[in-house]
């Protein structure tokens, strides 16, 4: 476990560095957030960042995100101010953990972000399959493409097989390529030498060299702009790469797994990805099966995510009424299992006492009794689609549809997105064209308050 603390560590944070450490993480101070950045972006890496609550989370959030950086943030603060937790976690904070710091609760979040990133929770026949076939072939080198719908576990599966590989006391590196510009990728990927464009003050490594001994994954490769297809094919060929700028070439070891929600050989077919880079990714191909096809995962899931949420939120355990479990197995889930732990994060914060019912798992205008006929049901959905959209043209449904669920997001782009199932840069593309249209938009952390 690597943390990176962001804030004095004078008094509390102090002790919370010493709580991290006898937990066995490996900790590196950051005094600013531009300090920890800094260190980030050098190739230290980070698994989780535990920042002070008075500093500017949501510009840390901003910030990560404009540098690619994937990491979990744990807010602190001192006493139990409600408001403070809610404000924190709103910027973007995934916990947030009172000072001074309670030994086990340190240890417990510290735990608990090492299990969730490789945890993989399944009770149902059609992922056993795919689990067998992962455990089979996690000892090889052989490179992986993990093919499935947004959001239903894709980079999960690949921590899984890192974990049971060799390689698992090695370093796992994810880089999403479809949240990353196509001029800026190549750097990402293979770093860059001081001076080697404008811009480039200083020598970076890049994931290729920061993976170096462990697993690198590449999140949505088909995304990737076919002219950087060709580097990547080499450097998977050859395990040597090319810094931007470099002099020499420099060797690599390791191993490669790829995921993708669209269909490869289509795009093959139409000139959008290299069909010798295909080869070369997918050796072994594990399908990921979506939510409404794997029933017997959704109660286990919601399980997982309902202990979660109320030991890290500081709650007493909470169990999900039948009526509630029922409505999770008819919903169809188009964001598959990110879509549920959505959900169930914001009903165990929503419900009060020791049970999670219905009427917090989707608002109260969304839901229709479920002693209804299905016929009667099928006939009020009609009405309300008819009501609703008579009138509307296809560009409206499709901007009214994109905006409600970056609402339902609070502003964040990435949840929306792959709730969508498009890519990070479709919906901006889209958003900034409703923007210059003159249409409110929601900041990240916000909902707007017209269309």
């Amino acid at each position: 476990m690597r943390l990176t603390i962001i804030g004095s560590l004078h008094g509390n944070l102090s002790l919370a560095t010493k709580i991290a450490m006898d937990t066995g993480a490996k900790v590196i101070h950051a005094g600013t957030i531009d300090t920890a950045l800094k260190e980030l972006s050098n190739g230290q890496g980070a698994d989780l960042i535990m920042i002070e609550d008075s500093y500017d989370i949501a510009t840390l959030v901003e910030q990560l995100e404009q540098n690619h950086i994937h990491v979990p943030i744990v807010a602190c603060g001192s006493g139990d101010d409600t408001r403070a937790a809610v404000k924190a976690i709103q910027a973007g904070a995934k916990e947030y953990i009172p000072l001074p710091p309670d030994p086990e609760l340190i240890a417990a979040i510290i735990t608990a972000v090492a299990k969730d990133q490789k945890a993989m929770i399944y009770r149902d026949p059609a992922m056993n399959k795919v689990i067998e076939l992962a455990d089979q072939i996690a000892n090889s080198d052989a490179s992986i493409l993990i093919t499935g719908e947004s959001g239903t576990g894709k980079e999960v599966m690949a921590r899984y097989v890192h974990e049971k590989s060799p390689r698992a006391s090695k370093t796992f590196i994810s880089v999403n390529c479809a949240a990353i510009p196509e001029n800026l990728l190549e750097s990402e990927l293979f770093g860059h030498e001081k001076g080697a464009f404008t811009g480039a003050l200083h020598r970076r490594i890049g994931k290729f060299e920061e993976a170096n001994g462990g697993t690198l994954l590449l999140d949505e490769i088909s995304e990737m702009d076919v002219r950087l297809q060709a580097k990547l094919l080499r450097a998977i060929q050859e395990r040597i790469i090319d810094r931007v700028g470099g002099s020499k070439p420099v060797p690599v070891d390791i191993r490669i797994i790829a995921t993708s929600n669209r269909n490869l050989s289509e795009a093959v077919k139409d000139g959008s990805f290299r069909e010798d880079l295909l080869y070369r990714l997918n050796v072994v191909n594990l399908t990921l099966p979506p939510l409404r096809d794997r029933k017997d995962d959704i109660l286990a899931l919601t399980t997982h995510f309902i202990e979660k949420y109320t030991q890290s939120n500081g709650l007493p355990n909470k169990t999900i009424t039948p009526d509630a479990v029922e409505m999770l197995k008819a919903n169809q889930w188009q964001g598959n299992v990110r879509e549920l732990e959505n959900t169930i994060h914001r009903a165990v914060l929503l419900s009060n006492g020791t049970e999670i019912g219905a009427d917090v798992i989707r608002p109260p205008e969304a839901l229709t009794s479920l002693n209804d006929e299905p016929a009667a049901q099928a006939a009020a959905t009609a009405q309300s689609l008819q009501q609703n959209l008579v009138g509307m043209t296809v560009a409206q449904v499709e901007r009214d549809l994109i905006l409600d669920t970056l609402d339902h997001c609070i502003g964040n782009r990435t949840h929306a997105a792959n709730i969508l199932g498009i890519s990070i840069r479709t919906l901006r593309n889209k958003l900034k064209q409703y923007s210059d249209d003159g249409v409110a938009v929601p900041m990240p952390n916000e909902s707007r308050t017209a269309v």
